[in-house]
């Protein structure tokens, strides 16, 4: 059963770090692109950031380059994201999402699969 669960969310001040990490089992196992979105209530799920089945290729958006670092470790089969100077406009629930193909994507609809969201709140 394909599952994505996701960790190390919380609250932290604005200027400080958090690591995400994701979990997949199930047919994630041999790689897929996965990605990292964050939604804030009231508004749509957008794009964080993705990387590749191999790791080799990431993507950002604008507001978190330069800050927020994914990665994966295919042995565990697990993305991190890495995220310093977090700012209070940072604040959402973020989502790790699986893809069924290897290359990067930054749409929601090509993410068939997600997990359940941690929450990250950022104080001012």
């Amino acid at each position: 059963q394909e599952q994505l669960v996701e960790s190390g969310g919380g609250l932290v001040q604005a200027g400080g770090s958090l690591r995400l990490s994701c979990a997949a089992s199930g047919r994630f196992f041999g790689g897929y692109a996965m990605g990292w979105f964050r939604q804030v209530p009231g508004n749509e799920r957008e794009f964080v950031a993705a990387i590749n089945w191999s790791g080799a290729i990431t993507k950002y958006t604008d507001s978190v380059k330069g800050r927020f670092t994914v990665s994966r470790n295919s042995a565990e089969n697990t993305i991190d994201l890495r995220m310093n100077n977090l700012k209070p406009e940072d604040t959402a629930v973020y989502y790790c999402a699986s893809t069924l193909g290897f290359d990067v994507e930054v749409v929601v609809s090509q993410y068939p699969y997600w997990g359940q969201g941690t929450q990250v709140t950022v104080s001012s």
